[in-house]
């Protein structure tokens, strides 16, 4: 039987634990608080969309959004039925995970992701009659590009 120095057997044991440990320390916090008001019915679903999607969501119920978007930036223009904040970025309206995720894996200089309107087949908005939607970054200068193209859930 073959003897394995002690040193050579730390780093057979402990470089596997360091490799897992970075890996959990890159993945992205996924915590995120969803400010809705009391009577939106279709913020649920989103809400679960994003816990299915492994979120922690707090929810915070208010009478007015407004000066919440206003303190993020999202234009009227860009407004939805409620607005979500994950770290420095807030996410307006039915965003669907897969492009918050995306956010924050490539972290761009921007302010907010929204998927303005109601859009139908989006998540939490599922229906029959789905409809095409695009998710438009808002940048820290206020102007905006689109972030992801969708075809409705």
């Amino acid at each position: 039987m073959a003897q394995v120095s002690t040193a050579r057997r730390a780093l057979l044991i402990g470089l596997p634990l360091a490799v897992l440990a970075g890996a959990v320390q890159a993945a992205p916090d996924k915590r995120m608080t969803a400010y809705k008001t009391p009577w939106c019915g279709c913020c649920g679903g989103w809400i679960a969309h994003m816990r299915q999607a492994g979120w922690t969501v707090e929810v915070v119920e208010c009478e007015d959004l407004a000066p919440i978007r206003a303190r993020h930036g999202i234009p009227d223009r860009l407004a939805s039925c409620h607005t979500a904040v994950v770290g420095a970025y807030a996410i307006e309206g039915h965003v669907p995970a897969c492009d918050v995720d995306r956010l924050l894996r490539e972290r761009p200089a921007a302010k907010a992701l929204s998927a303005p309107g109601m859009l139908a087949g989006s998540p939490g908005m599922e229906a029959a009659g789905r409809e095409p939607y695009t998710t438009v970054l808002i940048l820290n200068d206020g102007s905006t590009r689109v972030f992801g193209r969708h075809n409705g859930a």
